[in-house]
């Protein structure tokens, strides 16, 4: 399957809410799913959602195994997430540095939820429902706000904590989320 180009911020469709799967185990989903792993793969990624390909539907997928780009990140599991919800557990909030496909070269602190517990399906229509904490939970966060037409610096609360890697980070190789 192919490395699809990634939309990147400013396109409208990123803005946009995502519609709801309504077909599971079919065979475009499979072919977006695996268009979304190639693509991901090939940006070395720790997640991707469907709209950062321009296919706006309720669709992501995330994992983080052994990465140098994130030495100190708990693993995250290989997962593809469909029609999520996401849920806070506690109020608690935690910065943390985060970069994305669709905003190349730039890092900002966002605050998110400590704590989250989350439901929805994979692409055979398997329920999946987790509770989880720190790092699982930031990029869950982040993926999912896709859905919603949100990227991360729009969850930004103080711009000095925003800029390019290449700045702010200067002498380490730091790539986009």
């Amino acid at each position: 399957m192919p490395v699809r180009p990634v939309l990147k911020m400013g396109d409208p469709i990123l803005l946009q809410k995502a519609a709801p799967v309504t077909e599971f185990d079919s065979p475009e989903l499979h072919a977006l799913i695996q268009d979304m792993e190639d693509t991901m793969a090939h940006m070395n990624g720790a997640g991707i959602a469907a709209p950062q390909i321009g296919v706006s539907l309720r669709v992501v997928i995330f994992g983080v195994g052994k990465n140098p780009r994130y030495p100190d990140a708990d693993q995250v599991p290989y997962t593809v997430l469909i029609n999520p919800t996401l849920t806070p557990v506690g109020e608690n909030l935690e910065d943390g540095w985060e970069g994305c496909l669709s905003v190349p070269g730039m890092r900002g602190v966002v605050p998110r939820y400590e704590r989250l517990h989350y439901t929805g399906f994979d692409q055979y229509g398997q329920p999946i429902d987790r509770l989880v904490s720190g790092f699982h939970a930031r990029v869950v966060q982040h993926e999912c706000d896709h859905l919603d037409g949100v990227l991360y610096p729009m969850r930004i609360r103080d711009l000095a904590q925003f800029g390019f890697t290449d700045v702010l980070f200067p002498g380490m190789v730091v790539e986009d989320d």
